[in-house]
């Protein structure tokens, strides 16, 4: 049965346990936030929609305060502690935002701070979550294991959803933030689970090498790793052209939910059900294409084929506005972002320093990503201000996506050469 399952997976046998592991990290990790997802969302539009790019402004100063700190933690903690430190520290702010909550449930700064704090929270806690794996996995394992264990966030991602929508109703939205603290706390259970597999089996790269022992540096050390390399900023580039894209949707989003569901439970149930169903259309591609994919065509094909998809959806969106089109384009852009392209984007990781995994690799998941929400945020409204119309803006966006797919291609090569020089050195 392992070696059928195995098979089934697309992994060997004595990768099912560490496989595992890290599907319960994703999956305890996801369900938390996405439970919390459409709390955000509601609590993002009770502050009014035409303050959408105030919210993601505040957000980029919040995350740019935030990396500092991560940075400082990363250069003084043992690799192998830092997540258990960062995801403590979360699910202590958790259990204070779940009090603030009970007394005073409809105080709108409380909402805007929450709505800030969440989105700074689940850029650096999944960016983490993956740079343990990209550290503990060099590329040849990387290819066949992401796919599955990406399948867990897909999985929670799916459950989260459907338990905010069963409980919102009776525990309130304090009671959904304590349960989402200890599904982060489980989630650091299960990242020392996948931990503990890779001391027992060594890896040929030498993956779980110098853990034990801090990476050192200066907090500011991601940026300057960032601005060195043409590799890495080239997967920043992708990060902002993703995160524009992102946006222009996120943005139509609020707008069309606003105008058709006027109800704040009726909205969270629908951003709830929206989340379900990707989630849904995710796992069964993470689970079954993805790794095969990557195995025989390579990273490129995973990397160009979301931005071409999305990019046709942004046409669609322009000649035909309205919510059904919305909602099938928004679920065509995040099933294939979270069941195709994010495995992809993690694998442009195996190739970098140790210290890149984390310092490089955080700057460029939260800064980079929250730099290009706010400039698309602006960008969009700058838009529709001007064209009064947003077909205009759905446009742009397609041309956004058309530069995002040549990028995509070009880190697919650049990816190639870097495990070459990497394996020479």
């Amino acid at each position: 049965m392992r070696r059928s399952l195995a098979r089934l997976l697309n992994l060997h046998a004595h990768e099912l346990r560490p496989a595992a592991a890290g599907f319960s990290m994703f999956f305890l990790l996801f369900a938390g936030y996405f439970m919390l997802r459409p709390v955000r969302e509601t609590m993002g539009i009770a502050g009014g929609v035409d303050n959408l790019q105030w919210l993601f402004s505040a957000t980029f100063v919040a995350t740019l305060a935030a990396t500092p700190l991560f940075g400082w933690i990363a250069s003084k903690a043992p690799r192998r502690r830092i997540l258990y430190w960062v995801y403590g520290f979360f699910a202590c702010n958790l259990a204070l935002f779940a009090v603030g909550l009970l007394r005073a449930p409809d105080d709108v700064w409380l909402a805007r701070c929450f709505y800030v704090w969440l989105s700074v929270f689940n850029m650096i806690a999944i960016s983490l979550a993956w740079s343990v794996l990209v550290d503990l996995f060099p590329a040849s394992e990387a290819k066949r294991l992401f796919a599955p264990i990406a399948a867990g966030a897909s999985a929670g991602g799916l459950a989260g959803p459907l338990l905010g929508v069963a409980l919102v109703g009776r525990i309130g939205h304090g009671g959904l933030l304590l349960l989402s603290a200890l599904l982060l706390v489980g989630a650091g259970i299960a990242a020392w689970r996948v931990q503990r597999w890779r001391d027992a089996h060594p890896s040929a790269a030498g993956a779980e090498r110098g853990r034990g022992r801090p990476l050192g540096g200066n907090p500011f050390a991601g940026a300057a790793e960032v601005l060195r390399s043409p590799y890495m900023l080239g997967i920043a580039l992708f990060v902002v052209l993703l995160a524009s894209a992102n946006t222009f949707l996120y943005f139509e989003q609020a707008r069309l939910v606003a105008i058709t569901f006027p109800d704040k439970a009726a909205q969270t149930r629908v951003f709830g059900l929206i989340d379900a169903t990707v989630q849904a259309l995710a796992i069964l591609s993470q689970l079954f294409v993805t790794g095969r994919v990557a195995q025989r065509l390579g990273i490129g094909v995973l990397l160009v084929a979301v931005p071409l998809a999305v990019a046709a959806g942004f046409v669609w969106l322009a000649m035909a506005p309205g919510f059904a089109v919305f909602v099938a384009v928004m679920i065509v852009r995040r099933a294939g972002e979270y069941g195709v392209m994010r495995p992809g984007r993690e694998m442009l990781w195996t190739a970098v320093l140790d210290s890149a995994k984390y310092k490089a690799k955080n700057f460029t998941d939260s800064v980079v990503y929250r730099a290009g929400d706010v400039a698309s945020g602006w960008l969009k409204t700058g838009v529709d201000a001007l064209a009064a119309m947003p077909a205009m803006a759905m446009l742009v966006g397609a041309g956004v996506c058309l530069v995002w797919a040549w990028n995509g291609w070009w880190l697919a090569r650049a990816a190639e050469r870097q495990s070459g020089d990497a394996a020479t050195a």
